[in-house]
């Protein structure tokens, strides 16, 4: 029988009881809250409170026979002289609030002792306390609550229901506890809790007022199994819950076996926020520089939107670096990352010739906007930068194949700004590309673009009836300033601003309009306008006393400009054709072929003319006698280069073919779908009428197909048009006359392509049939009724094993038509294969066919992965260089997922061998606490060869 009692104040409620041990169990009270009221229904008795006073309404006792009436006046008596004396000792027996408890089975009171017994999933509530056991004792005059388990056969631990204690948020667990409402204080035999990333019990622990636990022989753990992997064997330690942990002396404990790790004291943080501390450094041996501690410091907590890590690292032959790093983030505005590093690394013996000094720093930067922030501007940041002697220098970079085999970083801050009203756009940005083979550095700072968006000047205001032919009149602007300097990281800082940085300003002014000629040709003819402005230009002489060209570089302003004319028309042509129904069937419903050919004409005048001033030339006499003309472009090493020197009238010519079927298939709702035979078959070629030499260039095709869903096939082909021709030394060349002329066929001068395929173990059964996948089993086994027969005793067995192991709760093993356990490792195997067809200009010319020979690179390149069970994971990835007969990078990994540590193990084959072993903790508070890592020496790698 449930009950359940609700009190306002605790002495004032437990006169509302039981019926005295004399009185029959049939006459026990159910007690169930109704609103803000709570009502005890009896037989014999009906008791009401509201607010803080119980109220006796009156109670029918004409219908009661004797011994009815002779309970109802014994219970009503005990229960008025016990309420008015709670009531008087309420004020002093230091309860604050109402306590309200309720059991499950049965609640007993012993007025003499002035105890309650709560059993059955008993539950006390008092203030911010909650109190659930199976068993509890009120004592209502020391103000004391007991709780434990009780013994149950059928449970592993022998113990139901066990005291669980609440306060404020923070739960507890228990094989038994006292606590008094009073004092709040308490003492607990069994404790367990959760903090944070931990799990914390001990076998003994009392709780002061201020909610500070005390401990022990207590644990310490992060895994979160009944029976922990591993903890930390705590012989004291005090506990504030949300804040940390702090243990005198301790020792570390791995599947039961105590390990010589002990420490004399230590402390573990438990707050949610943010919180500043050491970071503890690594150590090791390094060959060159000595024993090191490496990446210890300090984390500066500033506040919930930034961070600051400052780390160092120290070897004992001399060396030193430090490193500052920290993140910053507002929400819906911005967030991102900034590293500074610097490095000071010492090699050799002072005084002796190997002695050698490098300091190098490096720089990252990552930030991003969010888009919501502000539509019309945008600031973002990607910089990566390191002097190249850097990652030489850092250990992490020696594990690291990517940085050690990176040849080039690039770094980029851009802001933009729109203004939609007027369709103006502004966009500012650094860039800089660093090759870290040579230490060249190409920075261009700052570069500003300006652009217009597309107008109409002729279009009217109010449109009525068709638009006129001029009013598809377009034009648009585009500007663009840039600085920009290539030199060598050392000179970089010290380079002269005005002579050694190119600078220069560019306007793009297009105009142009779309018209349709006879419904079906599109017209777009085009006028483009290019302005480009420098601050100094460079002449070229010949010093004859020298014997070397001289250059001088003059200062001005000088306007570099050049226009062009463009006039392109295109179409789309269709052709269908429905195959004969009696050949190939009804299936196939037609074909369709669409050609789209299109021609453009392009103009532009001959600006190397003396008149513009974009072109001159020197002459000189060379050793031999020979008098030489030299022709060059003050301008030709500018930002933005100079225009053309050859007048333009160019033809070019360029078709597209697209060939698709349409057949009948059930799986489309239309009842058809349609299949890519060829999504494009095109060419190209151009012919320029003001050439004197080669007016006709190369033939280019192109060929890309849909046959799969996930692959699309392309490949690029290029068709010489003119002919190898020998000089008076028999060395060849490509002369003015065509392929053609000869009677040969346009020479096919290379082709490229690249593809790469992922094989998994449904894609192969897919293939070959062997299997379904798994939603067809899935729903193969829901149509399998109860008639189905078993054909041995073997699979009897299994199924009353699969039954048994359902109604235990337990997993069900999959099994196959045999009757043996399905055997599932997930893996995924990639294959790219790239291979280029060129001529080899290096090669020896075949005179009798006028060809060089053909080179083929082909590059392979393998990676997968393996699981091989739910924490096995095995990772690897190589290749092969035809070119090189070797073996491209390659590398393997393994990784075990140990419940709570990682174990990983990775190895570098090629092109130098090396490893890397690291086992630690899973938890970030013991991340760093719990770890090992093994890594080999830079210099003990060995080369593959």
């Amino acid at each position: 029988m449930k009950l359940k009692f609700i009190i306002p104040l605790l002495s004032s409620v437990i006169a509302i009881a039981m019926a005295v041990p004399s009185i029959p169990s049939r006459f026990k009270h159910q007690i169930v809250p109704q609103n803000d009221t709570t009502i005890a229904v009896d037989p014999l008795l009906h008791r009401m409170k509201k607010g803080n006073e119980a109220v006796a309404p009156q109670v029918d006792t004409t219908k009661m026979d004797s011994l009815q009436l002779a309970i109802f006046r014994h219970n009503k008596a005990v229960d008025d002289s016990i309420r008015t004396d709670s009531i008087m000792k309420s004020k002093s027996n230091g309860i604050e609030a109402p306590v309200k408890y309720s059991a499950e089975d049965s609640l007993v009171y012993d007025a003499t002792k002035r105890m309650a017994y709560l059993y059955g999933m008993a539950k006390v509530d008092y203030q911010k306390m909650k109190l659930q056991s199976d068993n509890v004792a009120l004592n209502m005059d020391s103000s004391l609550v007991r709780a434990n388990g009780t013994t149950d056969s059928t449970q592993e631990n022998n113990i139901k229901g066990k005291p669980v204690f609440t306060m404020s948020g923070q739960e507890y667990s228990s094989d038994s506890m006292a606590y008094n409402f009073k004092s709040q204080k308490g003492m607990i035999k069994g404790i367990y809790t959760h903090q944070e990333e931990g799990y914390l019990s001990g076998e003994k622990a009392k709780r002061d007022s201020s909610g500070v636990v005390y401990l022990e022989h207590g644990r310490y753990t992060t895994c979160d199994k009944p029976h922990p992997d591993f903890y930390i064997a705590l012989s004291r330690a005090k506990v504030r819950p949300g804040k940390d942990v702090v243990f005198g002396p301790a020792y570390l404990v791995v599947a039961d076996v105590p390990l010589p790790l002990a420490i004399p004291y230590g402390f573990f943080p438990f707050s949610k926020k943010y919180s500043s501390g050491i970071i503890m450094p690594s150590y090791g041996e390094e060959y060159e520089r000595g024993f090191y501690l490496r990446d210890g410091g300090y984390y500066l907590a500033l506040s919930d939107k930034w961070d600051l890590k400052i780390l160092g690292e120290i070897y004992t032959r001399g060396s030193w670096g430090v490193s500052a790093a920290t993140n910053y983030r507002k929400r819906y505005r911005f967030s991102g990352s900034f590293l500074f590093s610097y490095q000071d690394t010492k090699t050799g013996d002072k005084g002796l010739p190997d002695y050698m000094e490098q300091k190098s720093f490096k720089v990252q930067w990552h930030h991003s906007q969010d888009p919501k922030a502000n539509p019309n501007s945008s600031l973002s940041a990607s910089v990566n930068f390191a002097t190249s002697s850097y990652e030489r220098n850092n250990l992490n970079s020696m594990y690291n194949p990517q940085a050690r085999t990176q040849s080039t970083r690039t770094s980029s801050v851009s802001w933009s700004k729109q203004f939609p009203n007027i369709g103006l756009s502004i966009s500012t940005s650094m860039n800089l590309n660093q090759n870290m083979i040579d230490s060249t550095i190409q920075l261009t700072l700052p570069d500003l673009n300006v652009s217009l968006s597309r107008l109409y000047p002729f279009k009217r205001k109010k449109l009525v009836g068709k638009p006129r032919w001029y009013e598809q009149i377009s034009m648009s602007y585009t500007g663009q300033l840039s600085n920009s300097i290539n030199a060598k990281e050392s000179h970089l800082l010290k380079a002269n601003f005005a002579k050694e940085w190119r600078h220069g300003i560019q306007h793009v002014i297009p105009i142009q309009g779309n018209f349709t000629l006879f419904d079906n040709i599109n017209i777009s003819p085009s006028f483009s306008f290019t302005d480009r402005m420098y601050t100094n230009k460079v002449t070229r002489s010949w010093d004859n006393v020298a014997g070397k060209e001289k250059k001088d570089t003059i200062s001005g302003f000088y306007n570099v400009y050049n226009w062009s004319l463009n006039l392109s028309a295109s179409t789309k042509l269709y052709g269908f054709w429905v195959p004969n129904k009696k050949i190939f069937g009804n299936k196939i419903q037609a074909i369709r072929h669409v050609l789209t050919p299109s021609i453009t004409f392009s103009y532009a005048p001959n600006f190397g003319t003396r008149r513009y001033g974009y072109y001159d030339s020197y002459q000189y006499t060379d050793a031999n006698g020979n008098v030489k003309l030299v022709e060059y472009s003050p301008f030709q090493e500018q930002l933005y280069s100079v225009p053309g020197r050859s007048k333009t009238e160019m033809i070019t010519w360029d078709v597209s073919n697209n060939i698709e079927m349409k057949i009948r298939s059930d799986k489309d709702s239309t009842g058809y779908r349609k299949i890519s035979i060829i999504d494009e078959l095109g060419a190209s070629m151009s012919y320029n009428a003001a050439a004197d030499w080669h007016p006709w260039s190369d033939l280019s095709m192109r060929l890309r197909l849909k046959w799969w869903k996930n692959y699309t096939f392309s490949m690029n082909a290029q068709f010489a048009t003119y002919a190898y021709e020998l000089d008076a030394n028999g060395k060849p060349f490509v002369g003015n006359h065509s392929e053609w002329g000869f009677g040969r066929l346009p020479r096919f001068q290379g082709m490229s392509q690249n593809f790469s395929f992922t094989l998994t173990p449904e894609k192969i059964k897919k293939w070959f049939g062997g299997g379904k996948d798994k939603e067809d089993d899935d729903t193969h086994k829901d149509e399998e009724g109860p008639d189905t027969k078993i054909e041995s005793n073997i699979d009897d067995k299994m199924e009353q094993g699969k039954y048994s192991a359902k109604s235990r709760g337990g997993n069900i093993a999959e099994t196959d038509e045999d009757g043996y356990m399905r055997f599932s490792m997930p893996w995924s195997l990639t294959i790219g294969y790239g291979i280029t067809m060129r001529e080899n200009l290096q090669g020896t010319f075949n005179k009798k066919t006028m060809r060089y020979p053909y080179k083929f690179s082909q590059t392979l390149n393998v990676s997968g992965n393996i699981r091989i069970s739910d924490g096995w994971n095995i990772n690897f990835s190589t290749g092969y260089d035809f070119d090189y007969h070797a073996m491209s990078m390659t590398t393997a990994s393994l990784s075990r997922d140990l419940h709570c540590f990682n174990m990983s193990a990775s190895i570098v084959l090629a092109p130098y061998t090396s490893y890397n072993f690291t086992f630690r903790a899973n938890a970030a508070t013991l991340t760093d606490a719990l770890k090992y890592d093994k890594r080999s020496g830079i210099t003990n790698a060995v080369q593959w060869y």
